[in-house]
C-alpha cells in the first residue's frame, strides 16, 4: 500500500496542525469532524493508524527529519553546506542560536505532540473493535507511536506535557519517558497470543513488527531512564533476525525524507567527516566497515563527505530500531550493573559482526581493552555512534554518558537541551523557561 493514497484515506480524520501542542481546540480534537465520526468503525481506526505513521515520519516536517537532523546538527557529526538553510544553520551554531522560532526544533515538537495526540484518540476508541485480535493490533500500532512520539520528547526537552488539556500541565522527562514505556508494556499484554487480522495487515501500511519493536522500545527507554533489568529483559525478547521500517516510495508524498531534504543533493547538509561526530580519541578505527555502509565514499567530493546509510533514494526504508542497538542497550546495561563479562561479550556482538539484517557490520577484532567498567563504557559510547549514526539518538547518548556538555571545554555538542517553541509559550502559560543552553 502506498502512502500517497493512505494520505487520502487520512485526510478527513486529520485536516488541521496547530504548532501549540497543549492550549489549541485543533489538538484537543484533531480532526474536521467530531471525534465521534471518525472512529465510529473499525475502518476509521485503521486510517488513523495509517495517519500516524504518515505524520511521525514522511515530509521535512516530520520528527524522523527533525530528530535526525537536529541531534546530528547538535552533536557536530552533520554540517550544513548552504547557510540559506537558516534553522539548520542555526542548529549547527548552537548555544542562542537556537532560538524559539526555529522550524526544526518547531517540528519536532509539534508534529510529536500531534502523534501523541491522535494516538490517544485511537487508543481511547479501540473497543469499537469486537474481534480481540484486531482490537490488540489497533492498541500496539497506536501505542508504539505514541512511544516514539513521547521519546522525543523525553530526549530533546527537559519536560513536556503528557496529558492534552488547555493550559496543561508539564511533567519531568522521566515521567514522560515512564509514560511511553506503560504504553508500550500495555500494548505487550495484550499482543499475547495474538493473530493479526489479515484485515489490519492490509489496510494499514506494513514495515512495522510490532512485538519486536515494542520490546526493542521499552529497552530503549528504560536504558534511558537507568532501569538496567528492565532494558535487559526487554531486550533480550528482540528476535535480530527481523527488521522493523518506515516504509516510502517514489511519489512526491511518500518520500525518504533525509534523502529528498539533505542526502540526495549536496545544498543542506552532510556528513562533517568520517569521524561521525567523535573525537580524534574515539573515531573508528580505519578498517571499520561500518564507514563503507555510511558513507558514499572515504574520499570527500568538492570538499564534502557524502552519506548513505538508510538514505540512498526516495524509496529507502528507515529502521524503526537496529539490530545493533539491542545488543549495545545489553552491553551498557551490563556495564552498569557492573557485569563486565556479559557486557564485553555484547559489545564484542557488534564489534565482531560481519553484517545483519540491515546489512550492517563493523567486521573488527574483539575488544582488547582495559577491562575496566569506565573505558568499556566508553567504548559502547564509541560504538553507539559509529553503529546508530544519523539515528537521531546522539543528544540523549551524549547526555547519558556524561561527554564535554555545550558550554564546556572541548564541547561535543552545541546545545543540552532545546527552547520551547514560540507557539507553544504564546498558549501555553504552564510552558517552562528554556534551558540556558
Amino acid at each position: 500500500m502506498k502512502k500517497h493514497i493512505i494520505k487520502s484515506l487520512f485526510v478527513t480524520a486529520l485536516a488541521s496542525l496547530t504548532v501549540s501542542s497543549c492550549s489549541q481546540p485543533e489538538y484537543l480534537n484533531p480532526s474536521s469532524a467530531s471525534e465521534t465520526q471518525v472512529v465510529n468503525s473499525v475502518d476509521g481506526l485503521l486510517a488513523l493508524c495509517n495517519g500516524l505513521a504518515y505524520r511521525y515520519s514522511v515530509g521535512r516536517q516530520s520528527p524522523v527529519y527533525a530528530s535526525i537532523t537536529g541531534s546530528g546538527l547538535t552533536n557536530k557529526s552533520l554540517k550544513v553546506l548552504n547557510a540559506g538553510n537558516t534553522d539548520e544553520d542555526a542548529l549547527e551554531k548552537g548555544a542562542g542560536s537556537v532560538d524559539q522560532s526555529n522550524a526544526v526544533v518547531s517540528n519536532l515538537w509539534s508534529y510529536s505532540n500531534l502523534v501523541k495526540s491522535n494516538a490517544d484518540m485511537i487508543l481511547r476508541n479501540a473497543s469499537i473493535s469486537t474481534d480481540p485480535n484486531m482490537k490488540a493490533s489497533i492498541v500496539a500500532y497506536a501505542s508504539i507511536f505514541r512511544a516514539l512520539a513521547l521519546g522525543n520528547l523525553a530526549q530533546f526537552w527537559q519536560q513536556a506535557p503528557i496529558v492534552v488539556a488547555d493550559k496543561a500541565s508539564f511533567n519531568n522527562r522521566e515521567d514522560v519517558l515512564k509514560q511511553a514505556i506503560s504504553s508500550l508494556e500495555t500494548a505487550q499484554a495484550g499482543m499475547q497470543s495474538v493473530t493479526i487480522p489479515g484485515k489490519f495487515s492490509t489496510k494499514v501500511i506494513g514495515g512495522i513488527d510490532m512485538v519486536n519493536t515494542i520490546n526493542a522500545l521499552i529497552a530503549r527507554y528504560s536504558l534511558m531512564l537507568g532501569d538496567n533489568d528492565k532494558a535487559l529483559a526487554a531486550a533480550s525478547k528482540v528476535d535480530l533476525s527481523k527488521r522493523s521500517e518506515f516504509r516510502y516510495g517514489d511519489t512526491a508524498d511518500n518520500r525518504n525524507p533525509i534523502f529528498e531534504t539533505a542526502l540526495g543533493n549536496v545544498n543542506v547538509y552532510q556528513p562533517l567527516d568520517l569521524n561521525m561526530g567523535l573525537p580524534a580519541a574515539l573515531k573508528p578505527a580505519t578498517e571499520d566497515k561500518r564507514i563503507d555502509f555510511y558513507f558514499l565514499s572515504r574520499t570527500p567530493s568538492q570538499n564534502t563527505y557524502r552519506g548513505k546509510g538508510f538514505f540512498t533514494a526516495y524509496s529507502s526504508p528507515i529502521p524503526v530500531y537496529l539490530p545493533g542497538e539491542v545488543s549495545l542497550i545489553k552491553a551498557e546495561a551490563y556495564a552498569r550493573k557492573d557485569d563486565l563479562n556479559n557486557a564485553v561479550n555484547e559489545l564484542n556482538n557488534v564489534l565482531t559482526k560481519k553484517t545483519d539484517v540491515w546489512g550492517i557490520g563493523a567486521d573488527l577484532p574483539a575488544y582488547s581493552g582495559d577491562k575496566t567498567k569506565d573505558q568499556i563504557l566508553v567504548e559502547i559510547y564509541r560504538n553507539r555512534r559509529i553503529e546508530l549514526f544519523m539515528s537521531g539518538l546522539e543528544l540523549e547518548d551524549s547526555r547519558r554518558f556524561g561527554r564535554p556538555a555545550a558550554g564546556t571545554a572541548n564541547a561535543e555538542r552545541t546545545r543540552n537541551w532545546y527552547p520551547f517553541p514560540r507557539n507553544e509559550r504564546e498558549n501555553n502559560p504552564n510552558t517552562p523557561a528554556d534551558p540556558s543552553i
